[in-house]
């Protein structure tokens, strides 16, 4: 019996150990647990794996309404990110984009979009590194503004990084900028998360302006003195 016992609590710390070495080699690849749901809306687990200032890799975890504020955004947006199909799909077979934030210092390289779909966990990753970075307030991000970024890489044969002026921008903030900034819009797509401002290292903002003039898709925001371009997936414009 003894004997036994002991050969039953062996299998069960191996089991243990065999089934924390998947979940620490699950986080190591960014992945996204799911539980009760694999939509934005219930996602009970979600960690990503990120780059900050000093070079050193963070894991961030995000969990339900019941768990320690400290680890918890101040508000998670209950959007859920839609994820359309596109079953007559002749577009590129997959999408990449990579994105460096100029105030968080978090990077981010992954495959957002996959055999005529948007990649869920990547997409949900995309939302917390285009946080509002002033009160960590997360949103959903139109997977045509990161379209919109796909194309103006390609328009502009670059492979580097997005770097992030302004992304997810919550009311508050916006209300705030407002006071400071009457360029800033009341109703700004960045409180949508239709709304981006980027710059790409070694390539001139008015480049980047040109080329998404080209592309004649949604809002273009020339910004020459503080070195950015915004984007948007509103009606074509241009200022």
């Amino acid at each position: 019996m003894n004997k036994q016992l002991l050969t039953n609590t062996a299998n069960d710390e191996d089991n243990a150990i065999a089934s924390r070495r998947k979940f620490l080699k699950q986080l190591a690849c960014g992945s996204l647990l799911a539980m009760g749901g694999t939509g934005a809306a219930t996602a009970a687990v979600r960690h990503i794996i990120y780059a900050g200032r000093n070079g050193t890799s963070h894991i961030r975890i995000h969990t339900n309404e019941n768990d320690t504020p400290s680890i918890r955004p101040r508000f998670f947006s209950r959007q859920a990110t839609p994820t359309p199909r596109f079953s007559n799909y002749y577009g590129p077979s997959h999408k990449m984009l990579s994105f460096e934030h100029t105030h968080t210092g978090d990077k981010l390289k992954l495959t957002y979009f996959e055999r005529g779909n948007y990649v869920e966990g990547a997409l949900q990753e995309i939302n917390y590194l285009l946080r509002d970075y002033h009160t960590d307030d997360i949103h959903a991000i139109d997977p045509a503004l990161l379209d919109q970024l796909y194309d103006l890489k390609q328009t502009l044969g670059v492979s580097k990084p997005f770097h992030i002026v302004s992304g997810y921008r919550s009311p508050y903030t916006n209300a705030q900028l407002r006071r400071h900034n009457h360029g800033v819009a009341e109703h700004s797509f960045h409180m949508q998360g239709r709304a981006i401002d980027i710059r790409v290292e070694g390539v001139s903002t008015r480049t980047i302006k040109n080329a998404a003039l080209d592309m004649a898709r949604g809002g273009v925001g020339y910004y020459p003195r503080n070195n950015f371009v915004h984007l948007d997936t509103g009606e074509f414009r241009t200022w």
